[in-house]
């Protein structure tokens, strides 16, 4: 099995997307865990407020990030870890929507990544009351981990990409992609034009 992935999560300042404070990153290779990356981002002006809502749901303030490096500083080194790998992520829109913004705001390229969404994935693995991440994740048996901590939440996406994988005999995430009829997702000019090219242009809608 050619499970091959980086899990991806960020949070927020704000309701801007552009306002990524933390990220967790987790490269999975033939389905297992092989590196983690979490670090805290200064979101730049004027997306820097901390709303109290999104300060009470992840702990991280505004002084907590205050040396902490800002998207572009840290854009080379998320580009290095995750290489080509596909991005898969818990309602992956928003976290490629993050990439989006954040790259935007500091006037930079949008890079091109596939994603996958894993609560899509979920919805159509498991018959489940909620499929939030804490609910989908112990579905996959990945349990006890402090939601909305960047880094355990893209071990808890990992864990339910890999176990949904195997659950679908699927050999890698095109496979599982198909076999679970959850469309892949794309941002940046390359994988987007990619993707119109495979789908046709209602796949950008």
């Amino acid at each position: 099995m050619t499970v091959d992935f980086t899990a991806i999560d960020f949070e927020t300042a704000n309701s801007s997307s552009a306002s990524a404070c933390s990220i967790g990153l987790v490269k999975v290779r033939d389905g297992r865990v092989v590196d983690r990356v979490h670090q805290l981002l200064r979101p730049p002006f004027p997306h820097d407020e901390f709303a109290y809502w999104n300060v009470r749901i992840h702990g991280i303030t505004a002084e907590m990030v205050a040396d902490a490096p800002g998207w572009a500083d840290h854009l080379p080194a998320f580009l290095e870890f995750a290489g080509g790998d596909v991005l898969v992520a818990h309602n992956a829109g928003f976290d490629t929507g993050v990439i989006v913004g954040a790259s935007r705001a500091f006037g930079l390229e949008v890079p091109d990544f596939r994603s996958l969404c894993s609560l899509q994935v979920a919805r159509k693995t498991y018959h489940l009351d909620s499929y939030r991440l804490p609910s989908a994740a112990m579905a996959a048996g990945f349990e006890d981990f402090a939601h909305h901590d960047a880094l355990a939440d893209a071990e808890a996406c990992a864990a339910i990409i890999v176990h949904a994988a195997k659950r679908h005999e699927a050999d890698d995430l095109d496979a599982l992609a198909h076999i679970t009829r959850v469309k892949m997702g794309a941002i940046g000019p390359v994988a987007t034009r990619e993707r119109a090219a495979v789908h046709g242009p209602m796949a950008l809608q």
